[in-house]
């Protein structure tokens, strides 16, 4: 049991309310842990589906997030995480992240300080959370002397979502944990968590953060029909995932640590599915490998160990297709038998 990562399930704004309730009692059917919430830009914001399935569970973490400073100010993400974390009786955390760049200029800001602002942030809806008066002049959020209205639960997580190196410095040293995207290779994932794990030693702090990574997950009886699935949802991110890398020196890094998937390769791929080509035709082994786990349940648990062995603690698995809750079912059960035997 002990080489198994805790499993998740990751939800986001693509997704109608109640199709999030139906994985969230799923998931917490088969016994697993919680729900991650991924707010992305112009997406349905995930509030509304992360109430409903705190209303509709009873165990399941709520894991909500990430939110960006940019488009949620700090104070008013600690005004709804607070009663969120009522609602779900103590379940809650929050994740901030500073990214996409991109739609931060749509909204008329620059996001061309994404470290500070994440250092603010942590300040602002640290103290907030703690319930105190927060008197903070960052540089570029602030609050004056505000204080919330209610006293939120104590400890309440709060993880920082990032690939660069300062930002995961800053979450080992200020943060419950680090947030791991989707399309990182797992020497990359577990040289992150390190990074964060010594930064919070140097800081002093006697508990490590907990390394937490968004990953697909393509079960199916039979392991060919999963191979496919896993290289068309990997195929769906690549594209954009490499033009990323174009521009960020570690969302490169993180396509090519370890995979054996040259950028020539990669390229190519990415031209060849823009174009129009099944992914499932385009990719191979390699890519479904370095960026999914696919197979059979069991097949899938395999090469969760691995992450597991590179110091990720909970692996949150995004599910697709009509049968997601029996894929879901399907994980929860090896899961189970992993853990009894």
């Amino acid at each position: 049991m002990n080489e198994l990562p805790t499993l998740s399930i990751r939800v986001d704004g693509s997704m109608l309310p109640a199709e999030c309730v139906e994985l969230a009692k799923a998931a917490e059917t088969a016994g697993l842990a919680g729900v991650w919430f991924a707010e992305n830009a112009f997406a349905r914001g995930i509030l509304p589906a992360a109430t409903a399935c705190a209303l509709a569970t009873e165990k399941i973490r709520i894991n909500a997030g990430v939110f960006n400073p940019f488009s949620r100010h700090p104070a008013m993400m600690a005004m709804e995480i607070g009663p969120l974390d009522e609602i779900s009786n103590g379940r809650a955390s929050i994740s901030i992240g500073a990214g996409i760049a991109s739609a931060t200029a749509r909204l008329g800001m620059s996001g061309d300080k994404p470290l500070p602002a994440l250092r603010d942030t942590l300040a602002i809806v640290r103290g907030l959370l703690e319930g105190k008066e927060v008197d903070y002049s960052g540089a570029v959020f602030s609050a004056r002397k505000v204080k919330l209205d209610y006293q939120p639960r104590q400890n309440i997580p709060v993880y920082l979502a990032g690939r660069g190196n300062l930002t995961v410095k800053l979450a080992g040293a200020a943060a419950d944990g680090l947030m791991i995207s989707n399309m990182c290779s797992v020497e990359f994932a577990g040289r992150s968590a390190e990074l964060m794990r010594s930064s919070g030693r140097a800081a002093g702090r006697d508990t490590p953060g907990r390394a937490v990574q968004y990953m697909p997950c393509c079960t199916h009886p039979q392991s060919d029909e999963a191979l496919k699935a896993a290289k068309r949802t990997v195929g769906e991110m690549l594209p954009r995932f490499w033009a990323l890398g174009q521009r960020v020196g570690s969302a490169k890094e993180a396509l090519l640590a370890g995979t054996n998937i040259s950028e020539v390769d990669y390229a190519d791929s990415a031209t060849r599915i823009r174009a129009g080509e099944d992914a499932a035709d385009v990719l191979d082994e390699r890519h479904a490998t370095a960026f999914s786990l696919y197979g059979t349940a069991d097949e899938c648990l395999m090469l969760a160990r691995k992450y597991k062995a590179a110091g990720i603690d909970e692996l949150a698995l995004t599910f697709s297709g009509l049968d997601a809750k029996d894929q879901i079912a399907a994980i929860g059960a090896a899961f189970s038998r992993a853990r009894s035997g």
